[in-house]
């Protein structure tokens, strides 16, 4: 499902981020992305839904190029794809409700089949009966919580997570390793960085180790 090849990804400055970079990811997958900090594994999750492009190499997400994709095509590309990034970017002015819902509305779902989607992407989360809170009265774990059900309300067949359990207390970080278990579990491919590779030791994961932009 998940393609890189000889991915190379400089910045400005001759900074290279990702050095020849190649793997591939198949379907039903659990994959665990580590490394130090500044080693690639955020440059690296952003290639697959064309919010980075690489410099050279291909990246190829269901035998589509991604790296070639216009403009035009990338929103299409997403809507197969769950994101959850170290930024929630939760709308903290809006319910919870209307953060599930967003992308629903962007693809346009017909309203009651989309509220239907939102309800029980809240109750996969545990969030039932939480929808009319604003994020801003909730924990940092459910925030967290929230995001998630926002990535999977669209029932995605791959789901992307970086770092989500980074600013989460250990009992918090593993209730929220072990959703993304239960989400490969029912047939979704999850790659997900993470910093505390402890958490998903139960779960015998594949594994993927970067340094340096280089896959070790």
């Amino acid at each position: 499902m998940i393609i890189f090849d000889e991915v190379v990804k400089k910045y400005p400055g001759d900074y290279v981020a990702l050095a020849g970079v190649s793997f591939e990811i198949r379907h039903g997958e659990l994959v665990v992305l580590s490394g130090h900090s500044g080693a690639g594994k955020s440059t690296l999750l952003k290639m697959i839904p064309a919010i980075e492009r690489p410099t050279s190499g291909a990246v190829r997400i269901n035998g589509q190029d991604v790296s070639r994709l216009r403009a035009g095509a990338i929103p299409y590309l997403r809507r197969n794809l769950g994101l959850v990034l170290q930024e929630s970017r939760l709308l903290f002015d809006r319910s919870v409700f209307d953060n599930v819902m967003l992308p629903l509305v962007i693809t346009g779902h017909p309203p009651r089949d989309a509220a239907k989607r939102v309800a029980a992407a809240l109750e996969r989360v545990g969030l039932k009966g939480r929808d009319r809170e604003i994020p801003a009265g909730l924990s940092g774990g459910e925030q967290q919580r929230v995001a998630i059900a926002r990535a999977i309300v669209n029932r995605p067949s791959i789901l992307i997570a970086d770092e989500p359990t980074a600013h989460l207390d250990v009992a918090y970080a593993r209730e929220i390793a072990a959703l993304f278990k239960s989400f490969n579990e029912a047939g979704v491919t999850v790659l997900i960085s993470t910093h505390d590779e402890s958490l998903f030791a139960g779960y015998s994961p594949r594994r993927l180790v970067l340094g340096s932009g280089i896959l070790i």
